[in-house]
C-alpha cells in the first residue's frame, strides 16, 4: 500500500503545489501573492493553514510548523496531519529547515548542516499514517533524506557562502522536548559520533517517506548543547536571537533550492525509494 491508495481531500488546482516547505512564522514573506487553504485530514487539523504562492515560477506550499504564533511546542506538533495536508495539495518534495544545537565544538553557531541520517529518541508521538486495522505496511528508512533534495541544498546554500559553514552529512538527533538535554545526555549524544540536536526532526521524515514524499531538512545550528566543550545552559531567547540572525540567508538557500528542483511532471521528480 503507498499513500496514493489513501483519500486525500482534493483541492481546486489554483489551490495546488508541488513543492513543501514546512519552517518558521518567518517563511510567511517567502511568497508572491499568497494565498491561505484550510485542509481538513483524518487526522486532525495540521497546525495551521497551508498558505501557497509562486517562488520564482514555481508553486510552493508554506505550512508553519509550530501554528501562528509558535503555539504548538514540539511534543504537540500534529506531524501526521502537517504532513498529510501538504500532500493533499499535490506537494511531493518537502524542505524542512528547523534550529539545532551543535554536539560537536567545530559546528559552531551559524552553520547550516544538512544531514543525511536521523537517530528518534522522542517517545508518545504519533509516529505513522498507518495506525488502523489492516494490512501490515514496513517502509523502508535506511536513507532518511532524498539524496536528490539533499544535493541541490547544499549547492544552493554553498553558493555565494550564505552562513558562516556549511557541512554535508550528519546525523541528527531528535529529542520529545519541550526541555532541553542534561549534559550528561549531551555528552552522551556527542559520545555516540551525532552532529546535532532537534525536537521536530521526527516523525516528520518517517511520515513524509510513509506519503511518498521526498524529504530532506536544513539544520540551523543556533547554539552548542550543554555538555559540547564550551556549551552553556541552552535557553529559547538565544536559539531564536541567533535563527532571526540567519532568517534571510536561509530564506534565500531555499529560493535557490527550489529553483534546482525538478518539474513535477519531469520523469527526475519521481519519489525516493
Amino acid at each position: 500500500m503507498t499513500s496514493d491508495d489513501h483519500p486525500h481531500q482534493r483541492v481546486p488546482e489554483g489551490e495546488r503545489a508541488d513543492i513543501g516547505v514546512i519552517g518558521g512564522s518567518g517563511f510567511y514573506s517567502f511568497f508572491d501573492s499568497p494565498e491561505r487553504v484550510r485542509v481538513d485530514t483524518p487526522f486532525g487539523p495540521p497546525s495551521d493553514d497551508i498558505v501557497i504562492g509562486d517562488v520564482d515560477g514555481r508553486r510552493v506550499a508554506f505550512l508553519a510548523r509550530h501554528g501562528q504564533g509558535h503555539r504548538f511546542p514540539p511534543h504537540l506538533v500534529n506531524y501526521r496531519a502537517n504532513l498529510w495536508a501538504l500532500r493533499s495539495v499535490g506537494v511531493r518534495q518537502v524542505l524542512a529547515p528547523c534550529a539545532v544545537g551543535s554536539l560537536r565544538p567545530e559546528h559552531t553557531p551559524g552553520t547550516l548542516l544538512v544531514p543525511d541520517q536521523v537517530v528518534d529518541r522522542t517517545s508518545g508521538r504519533a509516529g505513522t499514517v498507518y495506525d488502523q486495522e489492516g494490512p501490515v505496511v514496513h517502509v523502508s528508512f535506511a536513507d532518511p533524506y532524498c539524496p536528490r533534495l539533499r544535493s541541490a541544498l547544499m549547492e544552493s546554500v554553498r553558493a555565494d557562502s550564505l552562513f558562516d559553514r556549511t557541512v554535508d552529512g550528519g546525523t541528527l538527533v531528535v529529542l520529545g522536548g519541550p526541555r532541553f538535554s542534561s549534559r550528561a545526555e549531551s555528552q552522551w549524544h556527542q559520545a555516540a559520533g551525532w552532529s546535532v540536536v532537534g525536537m521536530t526532526g521526527m516523525p516528520e521524515a518517517s511520515i513524509a517517506r510513509e506519503l511518498a514524499m521526498c524529504f530532506a531538512t536544513a539544520c540551523l545550528i543556533t547554539d552548542n548543547d550543554a555538555g559540547v566543550e564550551g556549551g552553556e545552559s541552552v535557553t529559547h531567547e538565544e536559539v531564536m536571537r541567533v535563527f532571526a540572525r540567519n532568517i534571510e540567508q536561509l530564506k534565500t538557500g531555499l529560493r535557490r533550492t527550489i529553483s534546482r528542483l525538478p518539474a513535477p511532471e519531469s520523469d527526475d521528480a519521481a519519489t525516493c525509494p
